[in-house]
């Protein structure tokens, strides 16, 4: 009998593959979730051997132009009502009910992706305190280095330095981030100085540069007449753009030009069907709930009409092309701020008080009929899309090795910041 000698095979191991993980909460409109989106495409353009995963509470994240080797996992829903304000928005319940349930994903999923970068974005322990299990679990597993990113404004100062000092924000950055990254050019605004953030929140903070230049722009596939000039309006996910949306809708425009109008999936439906009637009644105005990418849209424009939401300003600044901004003014003063300090360094016009057809119309005459290029005071860093991904790069290397400074050890004050619901 020959006998047969049976030899397992070895599989080689495989290069350890970058991790990078995005959490990002997303109570209301689109505006986290698509700077999140850019953020994995900066970081995937830039790197071949990267996965990347999107945590968030938005499920349009999944309609957004995303990039290759990421996934995204959607977490259940949670709105803000002005009078009852944060619960499920699908669900029945408490918050407290759907934050549960939103956190043994978060955890789950993270413990088991286990990425070299976790990336938070704007709220240290996310909706309610959920992100406080899988925080814990990533230091004291190490391998993980968190960040909190910051857009460049988050309200008034009064009211952001009161909202860091409710969440005790210093002391969970302090035990859980590696990092903090300003989405913006401190020469703008500084929100170290602003707020009067501690130094050795400061010590660890590097403001990246506005995610402007480089975003993502695929050739316009939305039905716009190719070659007719046009004017453009922008209002968020659309939640509360009615009054700019029907003020450019009813507002005239410069001659030989089309409006273009992106209401956003969030329009209430009554603002929705007044403007398809009003559209319907112009043959120089269309109207679009969304569009998957808003870049060429912008680029293309003769000039835009936008909310001052973060994104909107970036693709604003980044295009070059001339803006007003009507921002909101509450609950959150953000845009008011942004646009106000933006308009003061000559980038850009900003619509302050009643909003009507007519002040709309008469900035696009005046815009229209000026050829002269806008010469603004300062140079804006627009280069944060280029910059994040080295950023990611670094930390990643730095908790490579297995001892890594700031696995902490329980503190005894997790307990009283479990029961804390830090809110967005």
């Amino acid at each position: 009998m020959t006998r047969v000698r049976q030899i397992s095979a070895v599989e080689p191991e495989l290069p350890a593959r970058r991790r990078v993980a995005f959490y990002s909460h997303d109570t209301q409109g689109l505006g986290h979730v698509r700077r999140t989106s850019l953020l994995a495409r900066a970081v995937v353009d830039a790197d071949p051997d990267v996965d990347v995963l999107l945590l968030s509470g938005a499920r349009e994240a999944t309609s957004l132009p995303l990039p290759e080797r990421t996934e995204v996992v959607t977490l259940p829903r949670v709105g803000k009502d002005p009078d009852r304000g944060y619960g499920p928005r699908a669900w029945g319940g408490t918050l407290d009910d759907v934050v549960r349930v939103r956190a043994g994903v978060l955890d789950g999923a993270l413990a088991a992706f286990r990425p070299d970068v976790l990336v938070v974005d704007k709220v240290p322990l996310g909706v309610g305190g959920e992100l406080l299990p899988a925080l814990r679990r990533l230091r004291a597993e190490g391998g993980t280095a968190c960040v909190l990113g910051l857009r460049d404004v988050l309200d008034t100062p009064e009211v952001a330095v009161r909202e860091w000092h409710e969440q005790r924000s210093t002391s969970v950055v302090e035990r859980f981030f590696d990092e903090v990254w300003v989405y913006g050019d401190a020469h703008v605004y500084d929100p170290l100085a602003e707020y009067a953030l501690p130094d050795h929140i400061s010590a660890r903070t590097v403001f990246t540069g506005y995610l402007g230049r480089g975003r993502a722009s695929t050739p316009l596939n939305e039905p716009v007449r190719e070659g007719e000039p046009y004017v453009l309006c922008l209002v968020g996910g659309g939640q509360d753009g009615a009054a700019l949306a029907e003020a450019f809708a009813a507002a005239p425009l410069p001659a030989g030009h089309r409006g273009v109008l992106v209401t956003g999936p969030y329009l209430p439906a009554a603002a929705r069907d007044r403007l398809d009637a009003v559209a319907s009644g112009r043959d120089d105005l269309e109207v679009h709930a969304f569009v998957r990418d808003v870049v060429p849209l912008v680029e293309g424009a003769a000039a835009v009409v936008t909310m001052g939401g973060y994104n909107s300003v970036c693709e604003l600044l980044a295009s070059g092309r001339p803006g007003l901004v009507v921002p909101r003014t509450h609950p959150r003063a953000e845009q008011l701020v942004r646009a106000c300090r933006l308009a003061d360094l000559g980038l850009l016009d900003v619509l302050v008080g009643p909003i009507t057809p007519e002040r709309v119309g008469a900035w696009l005459a005046r815009t229209a009929a000026d050829d002269a290029p806008r010469r603004p005071e300062v140079d804006v860093d627009l280069d944060g899309l280029a910059r994040v991904p080295e950023l990611v790069v670094g930390l990643a290397d730095r908790v490579a090795t297995p001892a890594r400074a700031g696995a902490a050890t329980p503190h005894p004050q997790d307990q009283q910041e479990e029961e804390h619901r830090a809110t967005a």
